[in-house]
């Protein structure tokens, strides 16, 4: 089988907060942004993986969801226990540096885990959470 990535899901609570995070702090390209009802769903990524995406949505937007089951996903945004994605990059000190420098809220300072992995994190505008391992 040849089976890849192509797109994830993050929701977001302020879509120009999140635009300021993705594109502005992280780097990464708008390739859609598509609003509909009300709601606005932000397609980003990064410009040397032009076919992986992460769509950046309303969390409320599935219709299947009830009242309970939209204020145990805001609970859970709130707390950054909700959503995680883990990025890459080959310089992790630089990449942390600069993100520290947008005002970013840092989870994790870079860290040499002990499973091998070095490591750091942040919380994204929604509060979803964001590591960012190094590979070399």
């Amino acid at each position: 089988m040849d089976i890849t990535i192509h797109t994830t899901f993050l929701a977001h609570t302020d879509p120009e907060a999140s635009l300021a995070f993705y594109r502005d702090a992280l780097g990464f390209e708008v390739r859609n942004d598509v609003g509909y009802n009300g709601m606005r769903w932000i397609t980003v990524g990064p410009p040397q993986q032009p076919t992986m995406s992460i769509v950046l949505e309303p969390p409320a937007a599935d219709p299947g969801l009830n009242d309970h089951e939209r204020a145990t996903i805001a609970e859970m945004m709130a707390k950054g226990t909700y959503a995680r994605i883990i990025l890459a990059t080959p310089d992790l000190d630089a990449t942390f540096e600069k993100l520290e420098a947008t005002g970013a809220e840092v989870i994790q300072e870079p860290t040499d885990q002990p499973y091998g992995v070095r490591d750091c994190a942040f919380r994204d505008p929604a509060g979803n959470h964001i590591r960012i391992n190094e590979v070399r």
